[in-house]
């Protein structure tokens, strides 16, 4: 995933309409790494936990209004694509 990506993000509230974004920015690692009391496993074993990476999406102005805190959402984005360069074009 990079900067530059289109995303669709569907909205639960609003019947499953989507809206198109664009990938803005990507935390540079999962949000336990900056918390206060990040979570640590002392006994040195490994115990698979989910984690989760905050991503900015950039969403047109006029569905900005319509959004609220709380709303349920389901985002995909287009990994073949990074803004208009393809990821062939990439490597």
């Amino acid at each position: 995933m990079r900067p530059g990506q289109k995303a669709k993000v569907a909205v639960d509230a609003w019947d499953g309409a989507a809206v198109e974004g664009t990938v803005e920015s990507i935390s540079p690692a999962s949000g336990a790494e900056f918390s206060l009391l990040p979570p640590e496993n002392a006994t040195g074993n490994f115990t698979k936990i989910t984690q989760r990476v905050p991503v900015r999406i950039r969403i047109p102005e006029n569905a900005t209004a319509k959004l609220r805190a709380g709303l349920s959402v389901v985002v995909d984005i287009d990994t073949r694509v990074a803004g208009t360069q393809s990821a062939a074009a990439l490597e």
